[in-house]
């Protein structure tokens, strides 16, 4: 795609946007991101049946399935137009950029007819059956149970899932669960497609520090997935799960990264208003984070270019590494630069917004893989180097 035309997808999007983020939707401009996760809920639902009815949902998804086919270029320019608009964090992630480009690579006929046009509509909303409390950045040790029903052939449930972004809220959840008995690790995997309304399942919500509850656990005392709901083959589900991941750190980070940009533009803008900014200390720290989002934008669009030498997979794999600190360290900053009103209740919304940003970012260097795990794959995958001791999962 050239310059140009790029340029007039840029000015599409920002118009539509800007005809659309308006009127009753005007109070999700800049909600629902990382650590507002469960503000507005249902107006966000209906905000993502108003992109729909755009075609700006699924937009890189192939024609077939209602998305634009849109190139990587062009998504990204979505990605970077919504964010910039104030777009609010999307209800329908976890469908349209982890599930549905799993199911389109993995998924049969019938499952793609089944669930992909909800995800495209925005009438079906999926979380995401993962980490478990003795599974989190180590996932292979998952211990959740499916054993097969033998009148039905379908699998039934038992076992724990915990951080579930935004199951309170939502209708399906996919669960990678152990179906083989004494199979440990990698081995003996199920990727499996639930709904959340059924007897057998319960959602107890967490409450973070912040007082914000977007994490639930998920508990399962025999809930039931149908015998077609299975994506790949029982023993597969490793495989499966690896992939999601892999779409996981798609062009949605670019969208990421504009709501980081917004950030570090609050922290200036009051940091010029208080007086923080005669410091040269805080005008270097600034700098610096200035310095570290351009390289973060730039590892992005490497690891989107599918470069396939060895150099650009140890950028791939300090990508998340990256991003998570460099957003914790701009936390920091956010309330250095606040000072004493850091602690104090204020009627600028831009005061709470920098204190949530504090707050929510500590978690930044843990979920989706610790700090630790992430310089484990580094070390071992990127640079060759032995792999560090592991305990026995049984």
């Amino acid at each position: 795609m050239s310059d140009e035309a790029t340029q007039q997808l840029r000015a599409e999007i920002s118009q539509w946007m800007a005809d659309h983020l308006c009127g009753r939707f005007e109070p999700l401009r800049f909600r629902g991101n990382a650590g507002d996760g469960d503000a507005l809920p249902e107006l966000r639902k209906e905000w993502e049946r108003e992109l729909a009815s755009g075609g700006w949902t699924c937009p890189g998804w192939p024609g077939e399935w209602g998305g634009r086919a849109l190139s990587v270029a062009e998504q990204v320019a979505f990605q970077e137009e919504y964010g910039r608009a104030g777009g609010p964090g999307r209800m329908g992630h976890i469908g349209e950029g982890l599930l549905g480009p799993t199911l389109i690579a993995f998924g049969t006929q019938e499952q793609k007819e089944r669930f992909l046009p909800g995800i495209r509509a925005g009438s079906e909303f999926w979380c995401q059956g993962y980490s478990e409390p003795s599974a989190g950045s180590d996932l292979a040790n998952v211990r959740t149970r499916a054993r097969r029903d033998p009148e039905t052939g379908d699998w039934l449930v038992h076992g724990q899932k915990v951080w579930t972004s935004l199951a309170h809220v939502s209708d399906w959840i996919f669960v990678l669960a152990r179906c083989e008995e004494g199979t440990v690790g990698r081995n003996g995997l199920i990727f499996l497609l639930m709904p959340l309304d059924q007897p057998g399942i319960e959602i107890r919500p967490i409450r973070q520090i912040s007082g914000g509850a977007e994490f639930n656990s998920t508990f399962f005392d025999g809930a039931r997935a149908r015998a077609e709901h299975v994506v790949g083959a029982p023993g597969e589900g490793w495989k499966i799960a690896m992939a999601l991941l892999g779409f996981e750190r798609g062009i949605s980070t670019l969208g990421q990264q504009m709501a980081f940009a917004q950030e570090l533009e609050l922290v200036c803008q009051i940091a010029r208003e208080n007086g923080a900014a005669q410091s040269s200390r805080t005008r270097q720290r600034i700098a610096r984070a200035w310095v570290g989002l351009r390289a973060m934008r730039y590892l992005a669009m490497r690891v989107l270019a599918e470069d396939t030498r060895p150099e650009a997979l140890r950028e791939r794999l300090g990508y998340k590494f990256h991003w998570s600190n460099w957003h914790r360290d701009l936390g920091k900053l956010a309330m250095d630069v606040l000072g004493a009103d850091a602690g104090i209740v204020s009627d600028d919304p831009r005061y709470e917004r920098l204190r949530q940003l504090f707050l929510y970012s500590r978690a930044d260097t843990i979920y989706g893989g610790s700090n630790e795990i992430q310089l484990n794959l580094i070390a071992e995958q990127g640079l060759g180097m032995p792999r560090e001791p592991r305990g026995n999962l049984t």
